[in-house]
Protein backbone atom coordinates (compact mmCIF):
# COMPACT_ATOMS: atom_id res chain seq x y z
CA UNK A 1 0.00 0.00 0.00
CA UNK A 2 1.61 3.08 -1.10
CA UNK A 3 -0.02 5.73 1.59
CA UNK A 4 0.57 7.90 4.17
CA UNK A 5 -0.72 9.79 7.48
CA UNK A 6 0.28 13.37 8.04
CA UNK A 7 -0.11 15.10 11.27
CA UNK A 8 1.86 18.18 11.53
CA UNK A 9 1.17 20.86 14.10
CA UNK A 10 2.38 24.44 14.84
CA UNK A 11 1.91 27.39 16.49
CA UNK A 12 0.37 28.14 13.03
CA UNK A 13 -1.33 25.16 11.73
CA UNK A 14 -2.81 22.03 12.65
CA UNK A 15 -2.87 19.71 9.88
CA UNK A 16 -4.23 15.74 9.30
CA UNK A 17 -3.64 14.76 5.95
CA UNK A 18 -4.32 11.27 4.43
CA UNK A 19 -2.55 10.10 1.14
CA UNK A 20 -3.13 7.04 -0.98
CA UNK A 21 -1.15 6.88 -4.13
CA UNK A 22 -3.06 4.63 -6.34
CA UNK A 23 -6.53 5.77 -5.51
CA UNK A 24 -9.32 7.89 -7.63
CA UNK A 25 -9.29 11.10 -6.31
CA UNK A 26 -11.45 10.27 -3.56
CA UNK A 27 -11.39 12.15 -0.43
CA UNK A 28 -12.46 15.49 1.65
CA UNK A 29 -10.84 18.74 1.73
CA UNK A 30 -11.27 21.75 4.28
CA UNK A 31 -8.23 24.21 4.87
CA UNK A 32 -10.28 26.66 5.99
CA UNK A 33 -9.32 28.34 2.44
CA UNK A 34 -12.00 28.08 -0.49
CA UNK A 35 -9.95 28.88 -3.08
CA UNK A 36 -7.25 26.53 -1.73
CA UNK A 37 -9.85 23.99 -0.77
CA UNK A 38 -10.88 24.41 -4.71
CA UNK A 39 -7.28 23.55 -5.94
CA UNK A 40 -6.58 20.63 -4.13
CA UNK A 41 -10.18 18.83 -5.06
CA UNK A 42 -9.05 19.58 -8.44
CA UNK A 43 -5.20 18.09 -7.37
CA UNK A 44 -6.17 15.23 -6.11
CA UNK A 45 -8.90 13.99 -9.17
CA UNK A 46 -6.41 15.01 -11.65
CA UNK A 47 -3.48 12.86 -9.99
CA UNK A 48 -6.49 10.27 -9.28
CA UNK A 49 -5.03 10.08 -5.29
CA UNK A 50 -7.31 9.60 -2.88
CA UNK A 51 -6.42 12.51 -0.04
CA UNK A 52 -8.06 13.99 2.53
CA UNK A 53 -6.75 17.39 4.38
CA UNK A 54 -8.27 19.02 7.41
CA UNK A 55 -6.67 21.91 8.67
CA UNK A 56 -7.23 24.43 11.50
CA UNK A 57 -5.00 27.56 11.07
CA UNK A 58 -4.32 31.04 11.89
CA UNK A 59 -6.25 32.61 8.89
CA UNK A 60 -7.39 35.56 11.12
CA UNK A 61 -4.08 36.61 10.56
CA UNK A 62 -4.14 35.65 6.40
CA UNK A 63 -3.41 32.21 4.46
CA UNK A 64 0.38 32.15 4.48
CA UNK A 65 0.64 30.15 7.09
CA UNK A 66 -1.90 27.45 5.87
CA UNK A 67 -0.62 27.35 2.19
CA UNK A 68 2.68 26.85 3.08
CA UNK A 69 2.28 24.10 5.91
CA UNK A 70 0.07 22.06 3.63
CA UNK A 71 2.35 22.11 0.82
CA UNK A 72 5.05 20.52 3.39
CA UNK A 73 2.53 17.92 4.66
CA UNK A 74 1.84 17.36 1.35
CA UNK A 75 5.30 16.82 0.36
CA UNK A 76 6.22 14.40 3.56
CA UNK A 77 3.13 12.17 2.33
CA UNK A 78 4.08 11.84 -1.12
CA UNK A 79 7.98 10.96 0.14
CA UNK A 80 6.51 8.60 3.25
CA UNK A 81 4.08 7.31 0.10
CA UNK A 82 7.08 6.52 -2.28
CA UNK A 83 9.16 4.72 0.19
CA UNK A 84 12.63 3.79 -1.45
CA UNK A 85 10.31 4.67 -4.96
CA UNK A 86 11.35 0.86 -6.48
CA UNK A 87 9.56 0.68 -9.65
CA UNK A 88 7.92 4.08 -9.97
CA UNK A 89 9.01 6.15 -13.27
CA UNK A 90 10.44 8.57 -11.12
CA UNK A 91 9.86 11.35 -13.89
CA UNK A 92 6.75 13.14 -15.40
CA UNK A 93 5.65 16.04 -17.00
CA UNK A 94 2.53 17.38 -18.65
CA UNK A 95 1.09 20.10 -20.70
CA UNK A 96 -1.77 21.46 -20.35
CA UNK A 97 -4.62 23.94 -21.45
CA UNK A 98 -7.04 25.68 -19.42
CA UNK A 99 -8.90 28.11 -21.11
CA UNK A 100 -6.50 31.24 -22.38
CA UNK A 101 -3.66 29.63 -19.97
CA UNK A 102 -1.38 27.22 -20.74
CA UNK A 103 1.13 25.95 -18.58
CA UNK A 104 3.69 22.73 -18.38
CA UNK A 105 5.43 21.34 -15.99
CA UNK A 106 8.32 18.73 -15.55
CA UNK A 107 9.29 17.04 -12.57
CA UNK A 108 11.87 14.41 -11.01
CA UNK A 109 11.29 12.18 -7.91
CA UNK A 110 15.09 12.83 -7.35
CA UNK A 111 15.90 13.35 -3.64
CA UNK A 112 16.57 16.55 -4.04
CA UNK A 113 14.52 19.63 -3.67
CA UNK A 114 14.83 22.35 -6.43
CA UNK A 115 11.84 24.23 -7.79
CA UNK A 116 11.55 26.87 -10.95
CA UNK A 117 8.35 28.49 -10.67
CA UNK A 118 7.86 31.26 -14.01
CA UNK A 119 4.44 31.68 -13.81
CA UNK A 120 4.03 35.76 -13.77
CA UNK A 121 0.36 35.60 -12.04
CA UNK A 122 -1.27 39.29 -13.16
CA UNK A 123 -3.57 40.03 -10.08
CA UNK A 124 -2.49 39.89 -6.63
CA UNK A 125 -5.82 37.99 -5.26
CA UNK A 126 -7.81 35.93 -6.70
CA UNK A 127 -11.23 36.47 -4.34
CA UNK A 128 -9.33 36.86 -1.15
CA UNK A 129 -6.06 34.55 -1.61
CA UNK A 130 -3.00 35.69 -2.60
CA UNK A 131 -1.58 34.90 -5.82
CA UNK A 132 1.96 34.75 -4.59
CA UNK A 133 0.76 31.80 -2.45
CA UNK A 134 0.58 29.28 -4.89
CA UNK A 135 4.64 29.63 -5.75
CA UNK A 136 5.28 29.17 -1.72
CA UNK A 137 2.64 26.03 -1.61
CA UNK A 138 5.04 24.23 -4.40
CA UNK A 139 8.27 25.84 -2.22
CA UNK A 140 6.65 23.93 0.62
CA UNK A 141 6.04 20.64 -0.95
CA UNK A 142 9.75 20.04 -3.20
CA UNK A 143 11.25 20.80 0.32
CA UNK A 144 9.29 18.01 1.85
CA UNK A 145 8.74 15.73 -0.84
CA UNK A 146 12.54 16.26 -2.22
CA UNK A 147 11.62 16.49 -5.39
CA UNK A 148 12.16 18.96 -8.26
CA UNK A 149 10.06 20.83 -10.07
CA UNK A 150 10.03 23.29 -13.31
CA UNK A 151 6.53 25.00 -13.75
CA UNK A 152 5.87 27.53 -16.97
CA UNK A 153 3.48 29.49 -17.39
CA UNK A 154 3.57 29.62 -21.74
CA UNK A 155 0.11 31.81 -22.18
CA UNK A 156 -2.65 33.28 -20.04
CA UNK A 157 -4.36 36.46 -18.23
CA UNK A 158 -6.91 35.14 -15.69
CA UNK A 159 -5.34 34.28 -12.84
CA UNK A 160 -7.50 31.95 -12.12
CA UNK A 161 -7.49 30.05 -14.86
CA UNK A 162 -3.11 30.43 -14.92
CA UNK A 163 -2.99 29.05 -11.01
CA UNK A 164 -5.87 26.70 -11.63
CA UNK A 165 -3.88 25.41 -14.77
CA UNK A 166 -0.41 24.59 -12.64
CA UNK A 167 -2.74 22.75 -9.75
CA UNK A 168 -3.61 20.27 -12.54
CA UNK A 169 -0.26 19.92 -14.56
CA UNK A 170 1.91 18.99 -11.39
CA UNK A 171 -1.05 16.98 -10.61
CA UNK A 172 -1.01 15.01 -13.94
CA UNK A 173 3.01 14.72 -14.15
CA UNK A 174 2.81 13.70 -10.56
CA UNK A 175 0.51 10.90 -11.58
CA UNK A 176 2.72 9.91 -14.52
CA UNK A 177 6.09 10.31 -12.03
CA UNK A 178 4.71 7.91 -9.17
CA UNK A 179 3.15 5.67 -11.29
CA UNK A 180 4.89 2.39 -10.97
CA UNK A 181 6.06 0.59 -14.17
CA UNK A 182 6.54 -3.43 -14.63
CA UNK A 183 9.38 -3.05 -17.17
CA UNK A 184 11.70 -1.73 -13.92
CA UNK A 185 10.93 -4.59 -11.81
CA UNK A 186 11.02 -3.21 -8.33
CA UNK A 187 14.43 -1.51 -9.12
CA UNK A 188 15.28 1.88 -7.80
CA UNK A 189 15.51 4.17 -11.18
CA UNK A 190 18.56 5.16 -10.71
CA UNK A 191 21.89 4.58 -11.60
CA UNK A 192 22.87 5.24 -8.10
CA UNK A 193 21.05 2.81 -6.60
CA UNK A 194 19.20 4.83 -4.15
CA UNK A 195 17.02 8.02 -4.68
Amino acid sequence: MRTAEIIRKTNETDIELSLDLDGSGAGEIATGCGFLDHMLTLFKNHGRFDLTVKCAGDTNVDYHHTVEDIGIALGQAFKTALGEKRGVRRYGSFLLPMDEALIQCALDLSGRCYLSFKAEIPTEKVGDFDTQLAEEFFWGFCRAAECTLHVRKLEGVNSHHIIEGIFKCVARALKEAVRVDPALAGEIPSTKGVL
